[in-house]
């Protein structure tokens, strides 16, 4: 019996908005810029690398290496993407956090 199998791809599940931020909201969580920046890449995939740079006024090249794991995307340009992704970046306390002394 031979076992076939089909590459798995994140983006081919990131099919509603709630998907999508969940997914992000996971990504910042993990905390690692590198993840976040995949995760806005595998986003920015599912929804279309093209509109995407119609959208925010990037070169599609450049978000593909600047949303890659090994991007460095700049503040602005993350920015730029979630905003052009229909999302919102919000924050909240961390749980534990004692109150800053005056």
């Amino acid at each position: 019996m031979v076992l076939t199998t089909t590459k798995w791809d994140i983006a081919d599940h990131l099919d509603t908005d709630e998907r999508a931020a969940l997914f992000l909201e996971a990504a910042f969580e993990d905390g690692d810029p590198a993840v976040i920046a995949a995760a806005l890449g595998d986003i920015a995939r599912a929804r279309g690398m093209t509109q995407l740079a119609r959208d925010t006024g990037l070169a599609r090249e450049a978000l593909y290496r600047a949303l890659s794991p090994e991007g460095h995307p700049e503040f602005a340009t993350v920015l730029k993407v979630v905003h052009a992704l229909g999302l919102r970046l919000t924050t909240v306390p961390l749980t534990g956090k004692s109150e800053p002394q005056q």
